[in-house]
């Protein structure tokens, strides 16, 4: 180990002598007051620059990625201006045979960031966008700044083994790097199928989430293999980690396998789907989205809840759109003694009719169930078809029909009336 340290020094001092050597001349104060000159410029045009071609980014319409990227370019107006000054300089200076290296130099990590500050704007979080960005910076500086060899060895001295496996910072570096891209392009590339797969007219919503989810899976699977196996990391080194990994799983991320897994049933069984009107416990409402931890359930009021995937399997579901948009709903009611039981259930059936979301899918009917202490009680049973504008409005409705049509047809609506009988005379007590 110190002789492989001693030959790091070595590399190190030799980088620094070929660094003076290559930058450091005669010609080394005119490039920087060039370099400052373009900075200057870039201050002032940039900002002239970038209110002219605000308004013209705005105008593009259809294409959101495109949008982000033509806006970064924008919002960076004054990296262009300074790139293009620097890079006009340059030419300058090549055309007078004169030595350029530092501005060069510069030239080349400027129109680097500017690259990477606005190919990176894709990735939606800004802090992971941001540090992407300086990782690939930095190497392109070390490529520029000719210091790669000596990197290498340094970050390659610091490792440890682990059996007959060596690992070091260079190669968990590298692999980190390429993991990283290959990655975010196999998501890219799932996100473009997914659209595709969206807007096909002959698939079921759930076959489409099916499959967009597994083609993703195995894409990333895909893309971490290869990876790996392209940075020189054994997979069967990998046995260690992936058992302590399973065991992890076995005693922490039940839940999460279980949410995970009764995802992919739901989807295959089709039980349900989004846009499905459903009721789980005391929630109510509508399918938006299946993820694959959690359905999301928006309700009546708004509200959005993220149902885990088990509870669709473990518990009971009632999926109001399984078969077909058309549920029967129940409505109970009574009516005095004295009202005639075969009018009653004419009028109620009118009434119903009457009511706008109820459907023509059957016919209203009404029942008249039992003799009840007070009343006559009836069941009105009717149907509609938009469940998911809700139960309880269409229930409210019919109520307020039936309540119009009794007054009109003069039924009474009773309520709980008791007699109380004395089977003594009362007494009265004097006044004192």
């Amino acid at each position: 180990m110190p002789q492989q340290w001693a030959q790091w020094g070595n590399a190190v001092e030799r980088w620094v002598r070929d660094f003076l050597g290559l930058y450091w001349n005669e010609w080394t104060l005119l490039q920087a007051v060039l370099i400052a000159l373009a900075w200057v410029i870039a201050r002032f045009a940039g900002k002239a620059l970038e209110r002219r071609l605000e308004r013209w980014g705005r105008s593009i319409k259809g294409n959101p990625d495109l949008l982000r990227l033509v806006i970064a370019t924008i919002r960076r107006s004054r990296w262009v201006v300074f790139v293009v000054a620097l890079f006009v300089m340059r030419l300058s200076m090549i055309a007078a045979d004169v030595p350029d290296a530092l501005l060069a130099s510069v030239l080349l990590l400027s129109a680097a960031w500017l690259v990477l500050s606005v190919l990176t704007r894709l990735i939606r979080n800004r802090s992971l966008a941001q540090v992407v960005a300086a990782i690939g910076w930095i190497y392109v500086a070390v490529l520029v700044l000719g210091i790669g060899t000596p990197v290498a060895q340094a970050l390659d001295h610091l490792a440890f083994s682990i059996g007959e496996v060596r690992i070091s910072a260079l190669l968990v570096i590298r692999a980190a790097l390429v993991v990283t891209g290959v990655v975010w392009l196999a998501l890219f590339i799932s996100h473009v199928i997914e659209g595709r797969i969206a807007r096909a007219d002959d698939m079921s919503a759930s076959g489409k989430v099916l499959l967009s989810k597994l083609i993703r899976i195995v894409l990333v699977i895909g893309a971490g293999a290869f990876a790996l196996t392209a940075t020189g990391v054994d997979l069967t080194a990998l046995t260690v980690i992936s058992g302590a990994v399973g065991v992890g799983i076995g005693f922490g991320l039940q839940k999460v396998v279980s949410n995970f897994i009764s995802g992919i049933l739901i989807l295959l069984d089709r039980s349900v789907k989004p846009g499905d009107t459903i009721e789980v416990g005391e929630t109510f409402g509508w399918i938006t989205e299946l993820r694959a931890r959690f359905v999301s359930v928006v309700t009546r009021d708004g509200r959005k809840y993220l149902i885990p995937n088990e509870d669709f399997i473990t518990q009971q579901v009632i999926n109001w759109s399984y078969s077909d948009q058309n549920v029967r709903i129940d409505v109970e009611f009574g009516v005095s003694y004295e009202s005639d039981p075969h009018h009653v259930t004419a009028v109620a059936i009118a009434a119903a009719r009457g009511v706008e979301r109820v459907s023509a899918f059957k016919e209203p009917v009404c029942w008249m169930t039992a003799f009840g202490a007070s009343s006559l009680d009836f069941k009105l049973r009717f149907w509609i078809n938009d469940p998911q504008n809700g139960l309880t409005n269409v229930r409210g409705q019919v109520l307020l029909a039936l309540w119009d049509a009794f007054k009109v047809e003069g039924i009474e609506i009773p309520f709980p009336q008791q007699d109380v009988r004395f089977k003594t005379p009362l007494r009265l007590e004097k006044e004192v």
